[in-house]
């Protein structure tokens, strides 16, 4: 399966945010060993960037970066994505950005703790504890 993965998720594992750490390394690692396809929004490497070098570091911070870069695919945000998000109805512009960046790269479901926050999306929208237990566990 094809997921695009939620900044809070990633963020969860660089900055080790209890009790969400381990649920979301065990995504990150399914990404890695290609088990599931991820997807990084553009726009999610970009605050990252900011809160990781911010939070632990300019050095640290531009590692997570090439890390990531070498784990994830990219779906790209340009002008036909941000014009689609103004029109999903989502609340969050930015969610909103995220998940039209997500279903043009061909993403299949979103990993998010805020499920809420993608409320009127037509893919699955699960948590990483959601991910691992009904979609993982059955595969």
């Amino acid at each position: 399966m094809s997921i695009l993965v939620d900044t809070n998720v990633i963020l969860d594992v660089l900055l080790e945010r209890e009790p969400y750490a381990d649920n979301s390394a065990l995504i990150m690692a399914l990404v890695e060993r290609k088990q599931s396809i991820g997807y990084l929004c553009a726009t999610t490497l970009t605050t990252i960037h900011y809160l990781a070098c911010k939070t632990i570091g300019n050095i640290p911070g531009r590692q997570a970066i090439q890390t990531l870069l070498q784990i994830y695919q990219i779906a790209p945000v340009d002008h036909k994505v941000l014009q689609m998000a103004l029109n999903t109805g989502f609340k969050d512009y930015e969610d909103s950005v995220l998940y039209t960046a997500g279903v043009n790269a061909g993403a299949s479901a979103i990993i998010t703790r805020n499920v809420k926050d993608f409320t009127g999306s037509e893919l699955p929208v699960y948590t990483p504890e959601e991910y691992l237990v009904n979609v993982v566990g059955k595969e």
